[in-house]
C-alpha cells in the first residue's frame, strides 16, 4: 500500500510538472502570436523559440510561425533554416503545407523562386506561379513555357497563362502569343486568345487579327471575336461583322459589338445590311443600350418585320425600353404581328400598367384575351386590381 502510494505521488507530481510545461510552452506561444498581431518580430521571434524548444504539442506551430516573423522582420535566410528545420523535425506536421507556401514566397521576394514544375502539389504550383510575378522575366518565361508544354492540369496552365500575361516582357508576350497561334492543344490555345485578348495593347491585336484571318476553326475565331470585344477594339468587330462568310461568325461579331458598346458601328452597320441581318443587329442592339435608334426603327421603319425585332429588343431592355411609345405604337400601327410584338414586349418588361390601359381601350376581342392572358402572370398591384375588376 505504501508503494503504491509512492507511486500515485510520483505519478501526480509527472503530470503535475507536464501540465505546468505546457502551460509554459502555450503561454510562450500565445505571446508569440500577440507580439506577431502587434508586429514585433523580435519579441515574437523569442517567445516562439522558447516555445519550440520545449518540444510540446505546438512546437511545430511554433517554429513555423517563428519563420514567419524572421520573414516579415527581413531575416529570409534565417527564416529559410528555421522552414528546413521544421520539415526535419516534424515532417508530418499539419503546417507542412503552409510552410512550403511561405517558402515560396520568400524565394519569390528574394528574386529566387521555386520552380512550379518540381512541386507536385498544385495548389503549390499555383503559389509558384504567383511569386514567379516577383521574378526576372528572362528567368520566368522559360520555366513557364516548360510548364505549360508538360504533363499539368488545366488550371495549372491557365494560371501560367495568366503570369504571362501580367508581364509586360516582349518574352513573356512572345510566348502568349506563340501559344495563341498553337494548334496543337486547341484548349490552351482558346485560353491564350482569351488572355492575348485581355492584354488589350496594339501589338496583341495584331496577332488575334492575324489568328482570326489564318485559322479555320470556329471555336478560335469565336475566342477572338470574344477577346476583341474584352479589348474594346470596335474596328475590327465591324469589319469582321461586314466581311465575314459565315453567317454564324458574323451574328457572333455583331453580338460582341453590341456587347462592346458599340452603338455608332450597329447603327452603320444596320444602314448597308440586308433585311435578315438587320433583324439580327436589331436582336442585339438592346446590349448596348440604344434605345433612340430601337424607337426610331420601331415607330418608322417601313418593315414590319425590323418593326417587330425593334420592339423585341425594347421589350429585353426592361425600365429603359420605352413603354410610352411601345403604347403609342400598339395604337397607332395597323400590323397584327407588331401589336403582337408590343403585348411581348411590355409581357417581359413585367409592366402592368400600360397593358391594364390597352386592356380597358381594346375593343377586338381576341386581342383583349391576348392582354389579359399576359397579365395574369404578372404579379404587382395593378394586374391583381384588374382582376378583381373584371370579376365583379
Amino acid at each position: 500500500m505504501i508503494r503504491f502510494s509512492m507511486v500515485l505521488v510520483f505519478l501526480l507530481a509527472l503530470m503535475g510538472a507536464l501540465q505546468a510545461q505546457d502551460t509554459r510552452e502555450d503561454s510562450d506561444y500565445r505571446k508569440g502570436r500577440r507580439d506577431l498581431d502587434n508586429a514585433q518580430w523580435d519579441e515574437a521571434i523569442a517567445a516562439f523559440d522558447t516555445a519550440a524548444a520545449r518540444k510540446g504539442a505546438s512546437a511545430d506551430a511554433a517554429m513555423y510561425w517563428k519563420a514567419y516573423a524572421e520573414n516579415r522582420s527581413g531575416r529570409r535566410e534565417r527564416a529559410l533554416s528555421t522552414l528546413d528545420a521544421l520539415r526535419q523535425a516534424y515532417s508530418s506536421s499539419r503546417w507542412i503545407n503552409d510552410a512550403k507556401a511561405l517558402e515560396l514566397e520568400i524565394r519569390g521576394q528574394s528574386g529566387a523562386p521555386v520552380s512550379p514544375a518540381s512541386e507536385s502539389d498544385e495548389e503549390l504550383k499555383l503559389m509558384a506561379l504567383n511569386s514567379l510575378l516577383q521574378a526576372d522575366s528572362k528567368q520566368a518565361v522559360p520555366i513557364l513555357e516548360k510548364l505549360l508544354t508538360g504533363n499539368n492540369s488545366l488550371k495549372i496552365k491557365d494560371r501560367a497563362l495568366f503570369v504571362l500575361s501580367q508581364s509586360g516582357s516582349p518574352e513573356a508576350r512572345k510566348a502568349l502569343s506563340d501559344l495563341a497561334k498553337s494548334a496543337a492543344n486547341p484548349e490552351l490555345q482558346l485560353h491564350a486568345v482569351r488572355y492575348l485578348g485581355m492584354m488589350g495593347n496594339e501589338d496583341s491585336r495584331i496577332q488575334l487579327a492575324s489568328i482570326y484571318a489564318s485559322s479555320a476553326d470556329k471555336n478560335i475565331k469565336r475566342a477572338v471575336l470574344q477577346a476583341f470585344m474584352l479589348s474594346g477594339s470596335r474596328t475590327f468587330l465591324l469589319n469582321a461583322a461586314k466581311a465575314e462568310k459565315d453567317a454564324e461568325l458574323r451574328h457572333d461579331a455583331i453580338r460582341q459589338l453590341a456587347l462592346s458598346g458599340g452603338q455608332d458601328e450597329l447603327w452603320q452597320l444596320y444602314q448597308a445590311e440586308s433585311v435578315e441581318s438587320k433583324e439580327e443587329i436589331l436582336k442585339s442592339m438592346f446590349m448596348s443600350g440604344n434605345s433612340s435608334k430601337l424607337v426610331e426603327i420601331a415607330s418608322a421603319d417601313k418593315d414590319p418585320r425590323l418593326r417587330q425585332a425593334a420592339i423585341k429588343s425594347l421589350g429585353l431592355m426592361g425600365g429603359n425600353g420605352r413603354s410610352d411609345v411601345l403604347v403609342s405604337i400598339y395604337k397607332s400601327d395597323q400590323d397584327h404581328g407588331v401589336k403582337e410584338a408590343v403585348l411581348q414586349a411590355l409581357f417581359l418588361q413585367q409592366n402592368a400598367k400600360p397593358l391594364v390601359a390597352l386592356a380597358r381601350g381594346e375593343t377586338n376581342p381576341a386581342m383583349k384575351k391576348e392582354i389579359v392572358s399576359k397579365l395574369a402572370l404578372i404579379h404587382s398591384k395593378e394586374a391583381t386590381e384588374y382582376m378583381m375588376e373584371i370579376l365583379k
